[in-house]
């Protein structure tokens, strides 16, 4: 309708019984709509829920090392940490220090980087090593490569789970069994 006077948008809204709803208040002349606004407050709700459910979670794993860790069981929270960045979740490494360890926190350096130099072609250093109280913590993120192919896969894997059977799927074959043992006793 171009630039009307609010008065005589008012007296329009009011003819056809809808309510004058601005759109955007920011534009120089602000943007009204007539239309019902119990249904734009709907449509706007519907809105922003489907862009909650299009967001995606971080999700921060922990993995939990001490300075003097045993190699196997260094090797296995590496394991734990590979999983985790394949999953594309991101990790915060802590490594706890007790006692005369808070004297040597290049242990704990050393330790993460080189936890960060094989866990390399996965994630990358996303908040480097910092020395918290007794603690040190850096975090890790998986590679975008990564993470877009973790969610192609869960994408797929919660399609199978949810498509019915196909003929040929072997659903509604019956089963073949042994015939029973006929021997008297």
């Amino acid at each position: 309708m171009g630039i009307v006077p609010l008065e005589r948008a008012l007296q329009l809204a009011a003819d056809v019984d809808l309510d004058l709803v601005e759109v955007a208040p920011m534009a120089r002349p602000p943007v009204c709509k007539l239309m019902d606004f119990g249904k734009f407050k709907y449509e706007s709700a519907l809105k922003a829920r489907e862009a909650r459910r299009n967001q995606q979670q971080t999700v921060i794993k922990e993995m939990k090392l001490r300075p003097k860790i045993d190699p196997h069981d260094y090797e296995t929270k590496k394991g734990h940490v590979v999983r985790f960045l394949k999953a594309g979740d991101k990790v915060k490494v802590t490594i706890m220090f007790r006692g005369r360890e808070q004297s040597r926190p290049e242990l704990g350096f050393r330790l993460l980087r080189r936890l960060s130099e094989e866990i390399s072609e996965l994630g990358f250093v996303e908040a480097s090593p910092k020395q918290d109280g007794r603690n040190m913590i850096m975090v890790l993120a998986p590679h975008r490569a990564t993470k877009a192919a973790a969610a192609t896969a869960a994408t797929e894997a919660a399609a199978s789970r949810a498509r019915p059977p196909r003929e040929g799927d072997g659903a509604g074959v019956e089963p073949v069994t042994a015939p029973a043992d006929t021997t008297a006793e």
